[in-house]
């Protein structure tokens, strides 16, 4: 068989890309919704109409990567049935859970609330409609959730047993598959990565208009507010983070020595921020490394013990039978630090900003440029930390009970995984232009189709009028 029609690996790559693009559309919904029902929630509070402008421009942006979040994510649920059939049939009871609870609860709910906001706008009391944006947030959120616990259940199974007569892991516990320490700190960790990206994203409009002198009210305060949260959720992501390793230490000390290189088991750890190195991991030729903040990382205690990849080896070897159960070093060590490295840049960034915008300065032309094309940055964060996630746990699919090449279909051929593989970048591909596109041509315009009710309706300059809480509703 041709090496790049071999099906394990082509389901592999199919899978992997989907989720990635299907991950691109997923922080900014999460993100976005929580900042638009803040924006809907200052509106009704304040009745000021620039408010109202920020809640519909965002809000506009947030249905339109709704909308592809949806379209994207289907096809990775099918991809369980097509291309990992024994990986489904072995934890499908477990694994499925978590899923037809996101489904039947989370995304019910999440699509009523969504069909209520979009055509509430003139038919629900301002105050019931600010209730359905955020029982909308709270639903996409709760959706986050149940997909991270099953995500958790691959890095950390629990609340299982096996049936040795059917050959599966069957469920007996849905509560410790719900409260997996995993999925208990990798949501708060998800949820602010999300929130970050949605906060540049507002600044980056903000930014552009700016730099045009337009709508200088809505997107003066729209930058700001975009700058503060982007620097609040970055220490969000920083302090989950941090339980995020304890926490991975505990239940895949591997990929933790896998994130740092570590070979041998060391007491006393340090952190490298670069390291090069011979491919085998016997010798360094060069690195630059703080001194104890791996152990501190790893045991919260500097001088604590981080156990290396050789030992861990030989140890997995004693436990589950001879093979290889180091994941690809290289990948794992520098996904590490290109997801700590984009993210702490970003809320730099922020803090930048902060201090160029105090006391309504502003910037010359080049911090806009900045704002504007540092969006990704969060965004580049959260993929690579999902690569390191996923990369770090192989070989296995499930974690000590089932690895990555047990779980593929077997009666699918390299040649149909691979046709599938080119239709499904080829049509993603596509859905990420015009989406880019969509948000773009929406970020561009800005609130212009405000000006004609501003006009009638405001108090003072353009974007600062107030009117009567009790009537937002009726304004769409």
């Amino acid at each position: 068989m041709v090496e790049w029609l071999d099906p394990l690996l082509l389901a592999r790559w199919q899978f992997g890309l989907t989720t990635l693009y299907h991950f691109l559309f997923v922080p900014l919904t999460i993100g976005m919704v929580i900042l638009v029902a803040m924006f809907q929630t200052a509106w009704v509070r304040t009745a000021k109409l620039k408010y109202l402008h920020l809640t519909r421009l965002f809000g506009k942006i947030f249905l339109i990567n709704f909308a592809m979040g949806v379209v994207t994510g289907i096809v990775q649920e099918f991809q369980f049935g097509m291309n990992w059939s024994d990986y489904s049939r072995f934890v499908g009871d477990v694994f499925g859970a978590p899923l037809a609870m996101e489904g039947l609860l989370a995304f019910f709910l999440e699509a009523s609330m969504i069909g209520l906001w979009i055509f509430g706008w003139d038919k629900l009391p301002a105050k019931l409609h600010l209730a359905v944006i955020w029982l909308l947030a709270l639903s996409t959120t709760l959706s986050a959730y149940f997909i991270l616990a099953a995500n958790a259940f691959m890095q950390n199974p629990v609340g299982f047993e096996i049936n040795e007569e059917l050959g599966r892991a069957e469920l007996t516990d849905i509560g410790a598959v719900l409260t997996n320490p995993v999925a208990l700190t990798q949501f708060p960790h998800t949820i602010f990565a999300s929130i970050m990206f949605a906060a540049v994203v507002v600044v980056a409009v903000a930014a552009y208009h700016l730099s045009k002198g337009q709508y200088l009210d809505e997107m003066r305060t729209a930058l700001r507010f975009g700058l503060i949260v982007n620097i609040i959720a970055f220490v969000g992501v920083a302090l989950s983070g941090d339980q995020l390793s304890l926490v991975m230490v505990q239940t895949q000390p591997m990929k933790m020595a896998a994130a740092e290189a570590l070979y041998q088991t060391t007491a006393g750890a340090s952190f490298s921020l670069f390291s090069l190195g011979t491919p085998d991991g016997s010798s360094e030729i060069f690195s630059i490394r703080v001194p104890y903040v791996l152990s501190f990382l790893s045991t919260h205690d500097f001088m604590g013990t981080v156990e290396g990849i050789n030992d861990l080896q030989a140890q997995y070897e004693q436990q589950f039978g001879p093979g290889e159960y180091t994941p690809i070093i290289w990948v794992t060590y520098w996904s590490f630090r290109w997801m700590i490295g984009l993210g702490a840049l970003s809320a730099l960034v922020s803090m930048v900003g902060l201090w160029l915008t105090r006391g309504g300065r502003t910037p010359s032309g080049w911090a806009w440029k900045v704002a504007i094309w540092s969006a990704p940055l969060p965004l580049l964060a959260s993929l690579v930390g999902w690569t390191f996630t996923e990369m770090g746990r192989q070989p296995w699919i499930v974690f000590g009970l089932m690895r990555t090449e047990d779980g593929v279909s077997p009666g699918v051929t390299g040649l149909e995984v691979l046709i599938s593989l080119i239709a499904f970048t080829l049509i993603y591909g596509a859905l990420a232009v015009v989406e880019f596109k969509l948000i773009i041509r929406a970020a561009v315009d800005g609130p212009k189709e405000w000006a004609k009710y501003d006009a009638d309706h405001h108090d003072g300059e353009a974007g600062t009028g107030s009117v009567d809480p009790a009537k937002l509703a009726t304004v769409y």
